[in-house]
């Protein structure tokens, strides 16, 4: 069980469809990143938001990603995670790499919200594809001329090459 002193949480909204890795073992590696908004505003009153990347890990014996086959772009979620100091040596030098390991995952939407975003993006896709392939050349590409065999080479073969 993990150390409730060392883990915190964030609301933020996803960056983009979660990445996934699978690992030799057959458990997988999840990778987002999430939009988390600060606690304040700007001169100006902007909100400012920070892209904070996250990682995952799903066991091999889960089926599927778990709950991060549910999660896609522009989803509100709520992020429980662990902060980890990664150690290691690259090079002769010793690297320090801060990860932050997601323990949990609450969705902040309703199934409906993000579903509708899900199929209008969907739908985006499909018509910038339809205009794509639109503006494509439509003219028959030239076959290259057939090779020419020399008729003695022909003759040596033991069956027929035509």
């Amino acid at each position: 069980m993990s150390n409730p002193n060392s883990t915190a949480s964030v609301v933020g909204r996803l960056a983009n469809d979660p990445k996934v890795f699978e690992n030799k073992d057959g458990s997988k590696k999840v990778m987002l990143t999430a939009f988390v908004d600060r606690g304040y505003t700007d001169a100006q009153g902007n909100r400012i938001s920070d892209a904070l990347p996250f990682e995952a890990f799903v066991r091999a014996q889960t089926k599927g990603i778990g709950p991060f086959a549910h999660v896609h772009k522009g989803d509100l979620v709520a992020l429980g995670y662990e902060p980890r100091m990664n150690r290691y040596t690259k090079n002769g030098v010793e690297e320090f790499k801060l990860k932050l390991e997601i323990q949990s995952v609450s969705f902040l939407e309703s199934r409906t919200t993000t579903r509708a975003r899900l199929a209008e993006r969907v739908t985006d896709a499909e018509a910038r594809n339809q205009a794509l392939q639109a503006q494509a050349p439509t003219s028959v590409v030239a076959v290259a001329p057939a090779v020419a065999y020399a008729s003695a080479v022909d003759e040596q073969l033991p069956f027929p090459t035509r």
